[in-house]
């Protein structure tokens, strides 16, 4: 019997990326599909659990789905994004925030990683994935 092959560390990063660049909705509308096609299969994301849940109102959460309220803070965001089992930094992208995580890397290095980043934007997707691959697998 062979056994089941697991999957690249940087698959997830590529599904991530496509979810970013390939989902056209505002962040609140995305957390509502996202929530509503859970709760066609778990009655447990109705609107006021997975608030309950994430630990904010029922109310909050009916707002920022609909787009009458801004994205909210960082460690909200975290908190949605766990319960709906989505990628918190996909989610904070969506949202136009960057972790505090991330933040405080680039605040360390911030000529380095600035300078990085810019070049980066300039290259194809395969290109950066390779990078990231080559990273990641690379002997350092």
């Amino acid at each position: 019997m062979t056994e089941a092959k697991k999957p690249h560390p940087w698959a997830q990063l590529t599904a991530r990326w496509c979810v970013v660049n390939t989902t056209h909705m505002e962040f609140g509308a995305y957390i509502r599909a996202e929530r509503m096609r859970l709760q066609e299969t778990d009655r447990s994301f109705s609107l006021r659990q997975v608030a309950d849940r994430a630990g904010i109102k029922p109310t909050y959460l009916s707002k920022i789905e609909r787009g009458e309220l801004p994205p909210p803070a960082e460690a909200t965001i975290l908190r949605l994004a766990s319960e709906l089992a989505l990628d918190g930094d996909v989610m904070l992208a969506m949202a136009g925030k960057v972790s505090a995580e991330l933040r405080a890397i680039i605040c360390e290095r911030p000529q380095l990683f600035s300078t990085l980043l810019r070049e980066l934007k300039a290259l194809p997707d395969h290109a950066v994935l390779t990078l990231i691959r080559e990273t990641t697998d690379g002997d350092w």
